[in-house]
């Protein structure tokens, strides 16, 4: 160490020298302390509406200035303008409300005025007309619609005309798309006449009353379909179950004779009191092979004929039971007019 003006100096290098006032005491050794947790960040206490702020406590919200500083707003002047504005609304829907009562009372109040100039008053309540007195009932019939086949099982209800014009009213039926022509027709009351091999006897022996034939041809194909008449359908169903033989084939005046001593397609049904036959064969005379389908199909195209014309008859007969009859009077003339209305049209019907 060095020693000059002011005192010592300290020269560079040279390890500090204990001052002259003696070192200094020892420091007892500080106890350790435990490492703190983070203070948790401290939330502004909560206000409740009605409840005081407490005291000295102030929220900083960014953008607005503190309550009582310079240029905050004046909350409750807010409050009362905006409770102003919606008593003002309150009371502007409520005024709307009556003019629009009164517009439709007024209306109304019109439109009854414009109805009394009529001059007609409305009856009294007692008055009108109870919705008994005024309304129809309808009324159901209890009678149940009568069974075709009724009125053809039994002579005492078949009451309709009947011969071979009733039966067989068309010369040129449609059977099936294929047009069959009328050649022949007859009718007899000795059953066992128009009959071949026993089915005489069985028609004989359930009380067979008469015969009516019919034959139709189609392409060298002839049938001829017989109508055997019973007093009811049991005698009927019993000819049909016993049927034996043949019914005899009928040629035109101009036609040849077929289905004599050679084979031919045969046919056998009833339907209420009427037990009907069918005998189809070639008109050249010959026989009926095995495989043939021509007079196949003609014998059940007449056969159904026959079924759909009685079946006509029946229908025919319930619809008119069913119908109301006349009450007696006579039935005023027809105008001129009305007359004219009834004739046809000019439309020519379907040919037989």
């Amino acid at each position: 160490m060095s020693f000059g003006q002011g005192g010592p100096h300290e020269a560079p290098g040279d390890q500090p020298s204990t001052p002259p006032w003696g070192p200094p005491p020892p420091q007892a050794p500080q106890a350790s302390q435990p490492p703190q947790a983070p203070h948790a960040p401290q939330l502004p206490p909560q206000v409740h509406p009605g409840t005081a702020q407490a005291p000295g406590w102030q929220q900083q919200i960014p953008g607005i200035p503190q309550h009582g500083g310079p240029g905050a707003p004046d909350w409750g002047r807010l409050a009362e303008e905006t409770a102003a504005r919606g008593r003002r609304r309150k009371w502007l829907l409520l005024g709307g409300g009556v003019l629009a009562t009164g517009a439709v009372a007024a209306i109304v109040a019109t439109a009854v005025m414009k109805s009394d100039k009529g001059g007609k008053a409305l009856p009294a309540a007692e008055k009108l007309p109870s919705a008994s007195a005024g309304t129809p009932e309808p009324s159901f019939s209890q009678v149940a619609p009568p069974n075709p086949r009724e009125f053809i099982s039994s002579e005492e209800k078949d009451k309709a005309p009947l011969s071979t014009k009733t039966l067989f009213p068309h010369s040129k039926p449609v059977l099936d798309k294929r047009t069959y022509k009328r050649s022949a027709t007859d009718t007899t009351t000795d059953c066992a006449s128009a009959t071949q091999g026993g089915l005489g006897q069985v028609l004989a022996g359930n009380g067979c009353q008469k015969v009516m034939r019919a034959t139709y041809e189609r392409d060298g194909v002839a049938v001829t379909v017989g109508v055997a008449v019973f007093a009811d359908k049991a005698a009927a169903d019993k000819a049909k179950a016993q049927a034996t033989g043949n019914i005899t084939a009928l040629a035109g005046d101009d036609g040849p004779a077929f289905c004599r001593a050679t084979a031919c397609r045969l046919t056998a049904n009833a339907e209420g009191r009427y037990a009907y036959f069918t005998v189809a064969g070639y008109t050249n005379g010959s026989a009926v092979p095995s495989d043939d389908t021509k007079a196949l199909q003609a014998g059940r195209d007449v056969a159904g004929y026959t079924f759909r014309r009685i079946m006509y008859r029946a229908t025919a007969q319930a619809t008119d039971a069913a119908s109301p009859k006349p009450s007696g009077k006579a039935s005023p003339k027809p105008s001129a007019k009305e007359s004219r209305a009834a004739e046809p049209s000019g439309s020519a019907s379907p040919k037989d």
